[in-house]
């Protein structure tokens, strides 16, 4: 580990590893899968967490026992709930309880479960916007590499794009960055007044140099290749910080941030796992569709994230 960074997936995992004894218990709203039990014994097998599967018992029972999951050192347990909605809001319960560090998504809807966590009275709320991180190993890369928000924001304005960046930067330093380099990303590396993106991107960096937004250095507007490219930025004479060494990268809208997180992992072959930070505890969003890699990797990040 150099300078405190985080350098890729195996090192992420031994740093949440090593606090052995101190183990982050996720709460899983509706565990009726069995790829979510297979998940969680690797996590378990790897010593990342303990869990509290929540939904109809008898179901689970049986996806454990098919999972090969067993009994030994107490590192899960059942708790009953009928339906999506209840296991939602007892999960969320949990967690605000502090009986669980992290909460995870079953086979709950997205839309179920995100109302629990905004309820006013019982959820997680924080004060802040929610915003998805995803963070990538890849291969060629000595680093992770985070974006955001490819998953929840529409069309940030400069206020929510300001917290966006904010809930990245907590989130890189939890898991191991100690100043992380954010690059926010644009068409162009010039400030355009009829580029909306570039006026947010260059404003962010000036708050960031006046203290405003700390823990980290920001520079932007940048093009995606300078972001991640020393030869490119040096090729365009950009002279920069964060130009071709980011650690984060902060999209414009979803729609760039959907496509360049769908082509980091089908053309870059990147392992990819993300969390929703955001709330009073990191989130984990999985799908059906997610590979037992994927949400072991979102299982990781988001074991570092509770620190």
């Amino acid at each position: 580990m150099k300078g405190g960074i985080v350098l890729n997936l195996d090192q992420l995992t031994e740093r949440v590893k090593n606090t052995s004894g101190r183990e982050k218990t996720f709460a899983v709203a509706h565990a009726t899968d069995k790829g979510l039990f297979e998940a969680a014994r690797r996590a378990m097998d790897e010593g990342i967490g303990k869990f509290v599967f929540v939904g109809p018992t008898e179901v689970m029972a049986g996806l454990a026992e098919e999972a090969g999951l067993k009994h030994d050192g107490g590192l899960w347990e059942l708790k009953e709930a009928a339906d999506e909605k209840q296991s939602a809001a007892a999960a969320v319960s949990l967690v605000k309880a502090k009986e669980a560090d992290v909460l995870m998504k079953g086979m709950t809807s997205t839309s179920v479960l995100l109302k629990a966590v905004l309820n006013k009275e019982h959820g997680l709320r924080s004060g802040s916007v929610l915003s998805h991180v995803a963070a990538f190993d890849l291969p060629g890369r000595d680093s992770l590499l985070l974006l955001t928000d490819a998953a929840m924001n529409i069309a940030p304005d400069l206020k929510e794009k300001t917290a966006i960046t904010v809930n990245a930067v907590e989130t890189a330093k939890k898991i191991g960055f100690t100043n992380p380099k954010v690059a926010v990303i644009a068409a162009v590396e010039t400030v355009n007044p009829a580029m909306e993106a570039t006026l947010h991107a260059a404003a962010l960096t000036q708050m960031n140099r006046r203290g405003q937004i700390p823990g980290c250095i920001i520079d932007g507007p940048l093009a995606f290749d300078l972001a991640v490219s020393k030869e490119a930025a040096e090729q365009k004479g950009i002279h920069s910080e964060v130009a071709g060494e980011a650690d984060i990268l902060v999209v414009p809208a979803i729609e760039t941030g959907n496509a360049l997180y769908k082509s980091l992992t089908i053309f870059g072959k990147g392992k990819v796992g993300g969390l929703i930070t955001g709330a009073g505890a990191p989130i984990v969003l999985t799908s059906r569709a997610d590979s037992a890699e994927s949400k072991l990797f979102s299982i990781t990040i988001a074991a570092g994230a509770a620190e």
